[in-house]
């Protein structure tokens, strides 16, 4: 079974979760495993003590995002393609796991258009347009790489930042981006880590939801979480078989999840 698996940025202060990396260990014994990493509170703060503000908007729909002019992409990629995805490899080697750190960059594993401009909601409700800046959405997954390193017994770890027409660094959305590779490469399962038990509604974690289901209650759901969700819609609907969304500070979070006694997960029945 081959997995994708998203670690949220707020599971990496010290580069990886020990538990996790624990069960991680224990899943790639039977499983192939594509895992790729957030990281965005270091990020701000790394480029805060280099004095570049940082500036977060939204969007219409209520997602917010760093905006990335060219010096918060290079300290983007330099934190995350460097730092942190770094880090998360030498905890993973660290327990015997045969871990590949690699950007986006890295082989256009990941291509992206740039976006030349941004709808946004400013601090009184109205809708602006903006530079695009350097960010991107993801239009191609270079899967024969991914699948010859699976293929080999290594363990890819990516780092969502995608590489543009013009050969520009691009910032692309971590959780989109491990949805996306789940679809390209036809993984059976998407599994997103993060900090609180899952697709709360009601004040209850809800265990399964169907596509249908969750797009009703799309309102009710609070920005972070609503990312999370519309990148799971996006996994199944290029053919990814399920997607959890459960936490990935505790113990055994990912066999947990697969065993159906964590988390929440998203069908298409």
């Amino acid at each position: 079974m081959l997995l994708v698996i998203k670690m949220g940025g707020s599971i990496l202060k010290d580069g990886a979760s020990s538990d996790l990396v624990a069960d991680l260990k224990d899943i790639i014994k039977d499983h192939q495993v594509v895992l790729v990493h957030g990281g965005g509170v270091e990020v701000t703060e790394i480029a805060s003590k280099l004095g570049k503000e940082q500036k977060f908007i939204m969007s219409p729909e209520g997602f917010r995002s760093r905006y990335t002019d060219k010096e918060t992409v290079e300290i983007y990629t330099m934190v995350m393609a460097g730092k942190l995805n770094k880090q998360i490899v030498l905890a993973l080697e660290a327990q015997c796991i045969n871990a590949v750190g690699l950007s986006g960059l890295d082989s256009g594993i990941l291509r992206a258009e740039r976006k030349t401009k941004l709808i946004i909601v400013d601090e009184r409700g109205r809708k602006k347009i903006v530079d695009g800046g350097y960010t991107g959405k993801i239009t191609q997954v270079n899967v024969k790489l991914l699948n010859l390193l699976l293929e080999h017994g290594y363990l890819p770890v990516v780092t969502p930042v995608a590489l543009s027409s013009e050969y520009d660094p691009l910032n692309v959305d971590g959780d989109r981006t491990a949805a996306i590779i789940a679809g390209a490469l036809k993984a059976d399962k998407l599994i997103l880590l993060t900090d609180v038990e899952g697709l709360i509604l009601k004040g209850e974690c809800v265990s399964k939801i169907t596509v249908n289901e969750v797009k009703e209650v799309l309102p009710k759901i609070g920005g972070g979480m609503s990312t999370k969700v519309h990148a799971g819609l996006a996994a199944l609907n290029q053919n990814v078989k399920e997607v959890f969304i459960t936490s990935g500070i505790i113990k055994q979070p990912i066999t947990l999840a697969l065993n159906y006694k964590m988390g929440t997960v998203i069908t298409n029945e």
